[in-house]
């Protein structure tokens, strides 16, 4: 039986029943948010734990209407989680805010996969009164907004979260001449990688630092139910190591102001893993929510260090689906299931799975739902779910997509950054040349990439992309979905085109011939027509220009024959 997900207990029985309204009763035997349904010949029945069990077995009914059988098929179900926080976060900074009938409609889906915690991550994407300099330009959620999705969540038995970043990734504000004296590197930086940055970092010394982030949070946590509150604290690129005693000041400078009080503090734990000397310094209500995207995450061993520390802890994976254009699905499945399986072992109890959009947030919606639809189902039962057949379940509960079609087709092109030889962390090497076309293909992180690696892929996406025309997508936005997924195609197989190009020469852009760079520029100058077209479909116009900026630059590179060696240093995210 197809379901999303497979719950941990199911008889079927023979024949089906009529659809109906089900008789529910309450049954304090049963684990909360669990529930179990019994679908008989002369009705059905949901005993319930509570309200949000009743609400997950009203979910599994719908599922089972959806089976295609003349009826609903007669069953006993008994269900419940693994884990009592499962949670996605969308980031909406860098550089897509979805409109609100957008994040609605995603959030009524991950409901029903039993998704019950939604964060958005904000930089600067908030209206703060007072600030509008800062986010005029980007299509900031008012307080208004806010409010309205917390009682659509609400509705829906999903906590929305406040997340917004008080230390780190404040680019965004220190770019302003008002705000830069709080910078810790008010002239900027070279990071990790030698790229010259602007500042990023707040000065944790400078008393203005902490007004400004107290006046952050005493006008957004008003618009939340929770009493939780994700303040970040990630990657606080300018701080060096003899200042972290520094760093874990400011938690405790935070956890202590009135607008945190009695809030469940939730931090991330690039600082803090593997440290059990940082981690006995921190405040009691904070949570560290580990993060890592790759299959090899060490969340065992991260896991067991939070256990045997007392340190309350959520694992946060990804859906692989950033710098990627088409995902990266082998990855993502092996991340979220290292996740589930570190959690339940050392008792963790929140399963994160974070979307972020790195670089442009170039890929669309519809290559983010695999890694959602996987990470629900294995947060909610692990075991019943690490096998689960993810295209059967994105065509039913989805995509609706009759045909049967799409969720296999979406797989499979996750899949195709695995025909190139270099496997590059947090990136697919496929695209790598989009972001930065200044690198020189086949060497480097690209070494061993091939022109015939590429032009398998070029196939193979051909092949895909003729196959979305078999698709009968039943969704609202079904025809959209199918644009999205074909421009994504054409992008990649654009910049297959490309790489061969380059490996033919020297594997510089300078190498390609100027006839074919112009053929390129030309397709790319259609492909951003496109990507506009697409993003206002579903995103607010604010941070439509920055996103567009990628592929203007890699057109830019095009026309000229030739790219800057120091692009991408003026990225802030």
């Amino acid at each position: 039986m197809n379901l999303l997900p497979q719950p941990r207990f199911i008889k079927v029985g023979e024949g089906t029943a009529p659809m109906g309204e089900p008789i529910v009763q309450a049954d304090a035997s049963l684990p909360p948010e669990g529930y179990e349904l019994i679908v008989a010949a002369d009705g059905i029945t949901l005993h319930a734990a509570d309200a949000a069990g009743e609400f997950y077995g009203r979910a599994t009914l719908a599922q089972l209407a959806r089976q295609g059988l003349d009826g609903i098929p007669v069953c006993t179900i008994r269900d419940w989680p693994d884990l009592p926080v499962r949670a996605v976060m969308l980031d909406i900074s860098r550089d897509k805010v979805p409109t609100l009938a957008t994040l609605k409609d995603l959030i009524a889906r991950l409901a029903s996969w039993k998704v019950n915690q939604v964060q958005l991550y904000i930089e600067h994407t908030f209206a703060y009164r007072g600030h509008e300099e800062v986010w005029r330009e980007a299509s900031a959620l008012t307080p208004n907004e806010v409010h309205e999705l917390d009682e659509w969540c609400r509705a829906h038995h999903v906590e929305l979260v406040p997340n917004q970043n008080c230390l780190g990734h404040m680019g965004r504000w220190l770019r302003h001449d008002r705000y830069r004296a709080l910078a810790m590197s008010p002239d900027g930086f070279t990071d990790f990688m030698g790229r010259t940055r602007g500042p990023m970092t707040l000065e944790p010394s400078n008393p203005g630092s902490l007004a400004l982030v107290r006046d952050m949070l005493s006008q957004l946590l008003p618009c939340f139910m929770s009493s939780r509150v994700h303040v970040g604290l990630d990657e606080p690129w300018e701080l060096p190591d003899e200042r972290v005693g520094e760093y874990l000041e400011w938690i405790d400078t935070l956890c202590a102001v009135p607008e945190l009080d009695g809030r469940e503090v939730l931090v991330w734990g690039d600082i803090l893993a593997g440290r059990p000397e940082r981690l006995a310094r921190l405040p009691a209500n904070v949570t560290v929510c580990e993060w890592g995207y790759e299959e090899w995450s060490p969340f065992d061993e991260r896991a067991a260090s939070y256990a045997a520390a007392g340190t309350p802890f959520w694992i946060c994976p990804g859906t692989s689906s950033w710098m990627t254009i088409l995902g990266r699905t082998k990855n993502m499945l092996g991340d979220c299931i290292a996740a589930a399986t570190a959690l339940r072992a050392h008792g963790g109890v929140g399963f994160l799975n974070t979307d972020w959009g790195d670089q442009g947030h170039l890929q669309y919606l519809p290559v983010s739902e695999p890694g959602f639809a996987f990470g629900a189902a294995v947060s909610w039962c692990l075991d019943t779910n690490r096998d689960l057949d993810l295209g059967a379940a994105l065509d039913a509960h989805a995509f609706a997509d009759g045909a049967g079609v799409l969720g296999a087709t979406l797989l499979e092109l996750g899949d195709l950054y695995q025909e190139v030889t270099p496997n590059i962390p947090n990136i697919s090497a496929l695209v790598l040349h989009l972001y930065y076309p200044q690198l020189t293909l086949g060497r480097g992180p690209t070494a061993g990439i091939t022109v015939d690696e590429l032009a398998a892929v070029e196939g193979a996406l051909t092949n895909a992309r003729r196959r979305l025309d078999d698709a009968r997508l039943q969704r609202a936005d079904g025809a959209l979905v199918l644009d999205e997924l074909r421009a994504a195609i054409d992008l990649v197989a654009l910049l297959c085109r490309d790489g061969r190009a380059r490996l033919a020469g020297d594997g510089t852009l300078a190498s390609i011939s100027e006839v074919a760079r112009r053929g390129f520029a030309t397709d790319l100058a259609a492909l951003i027509d496109t990507h506009r077209e697409l993003w206002l479909a579903r995103n607010r116009p604010g941070g439509l220009d920055d996103s567009v900026a990628w592929l203007a630059h890699l057109h830019d590179c095009y026309e000229a024959g030739a790219a800057p060696r120091d692009w991408g240093s003026q990225y802030v995210g």
